[in-house]
């Protein structure tokens, strides 16, 4: 299996509706966010990609254009966006958009990554 993965960052904030009011996360607060987005295949195409990276700029734009410096829980409809949640979501957009995608992991600080992969 040939695999490439890609990061896209964004800035944005989320609150943890649910936590108790005493945790840190149930108040408003942001991250500097990472989406590394993971596409396989057995077999390379004729250039011998799995993909090519520049098609991958449909995800920049979405994110560009959908989450940077918004409020996730806005922008989702959701009151509880975590970073688990995030990465099954922007895995379902890339599968419909990109059916090499394999996982896709997200970080909201330098030590903390969340990753979905049916």
């Amino acid at each position: 299996m040939f695999t490439i993965t890609k990061q896209f960052h964004f800035s944005a904030s989320h609150q943890l509706c649910r936590l108790p009011a005493d945790h840190p996360c149930a108040r408003l607060h942001g991250h500097n966010y990472i989406v590394e987005v993971e596409l396989g295949s057995a077999e390379l195409d004729e250039n011998n990609f799995v993909r090519d990276y520049h098609d991958l700029a449909v995800l920049k734009r979405y994110i560009d254009d959908t989450f940077d410096h918004r409020h996730l829980n806005d922008v989702l409809g959701h009151d509880t966006v975590t970073a688990e949640w995030l990465a099954r979501h922007f895995f379902e957009w890339c599968r419909e958009r990109l059916p090499e995608t394999t996982a896709v992991r997200v970080s909201e600080t330098p030590k903390t990554w969340a990753q979905y992969r049916p």
